[in-house]
């Protein structure tokens, strides 16, 4: 006959076993359906690309990288370009009318005298970047983050309604 303490320590290794399985059967699940927070299927990579004159109209570049990429006069009308990264980006006089860019990162970006019409550019980071003489008639730029001196020049020519989100262009900069 086992004493009973052989029998408490049986249970007590069968559950640390148990306890040791289910653990590595979590890890081993975890480790296998991990993927990269940001991680796309064809993400699209233009960094350090030249692209003037380049026509992207209407195409979907949702989550597309443009680091450092020269884009002078590009056509970007009507493109879905929600969450895209263009920073460093040269847009100048790039027509990106009806263009989404929701949720864009447009950091440090030229944008001199960029046709902006009716642009939804919700929730985007325009940080550093440079919107001087740029089209922004109808522009959506409901909570996105503009630096100050950028709005104060942004609210001297904002004007128009987004003919999607019906929110006007001096509204959503908070112009007063």
């Amino acid at each position: 006959m086992r004493s009973p303490t052989i029998k408490l320590i049986q249970k007590a290794l069968i559950r640390l076993l148990g306890i040791l399985l289910v653990l590595c059967l979590a890890w081993l699940w975890v480790l296998l359906a991990a993927k990269p927070a940001l991680a796309q299927d064809n993400t699209i990579n233009y960094s350090n690309t030249h692209l003037e004159n380049r026509d992207f109209s209407h195409a979907n570049l949702v989550g597309g990288v443009f680091v450092a990429a020269e884009m002078r006069e590009a056509n970007f009308q009507g493109a879905d370009l929600t969450n895209a990264i263009l920073t460093k980006g040269v847009l100048l006089r790039a027509n990106l009318e009806g263009a989404n860019l929701t949720g864009a990162l447009v950091d440090r970006v030229t944008l001199d005298e960029a046709n902006l019409k009716n642009a939804i550019l919700q929730e985007a980071i325009l940080t550093r970047s440079r919107l001087f003489d740029a089209d922004i008639t109808g522009a959506d730029f409901t909570d996105a983050l503009v630096d100050r001196y950028q709005v104060s020049l942004l609210c001297d020519r904002a004007d128009g309604v987004n003919p999607v989100t019906g929110v006007s262009t001096r509204e959503s900069l908070g112009c007063r």
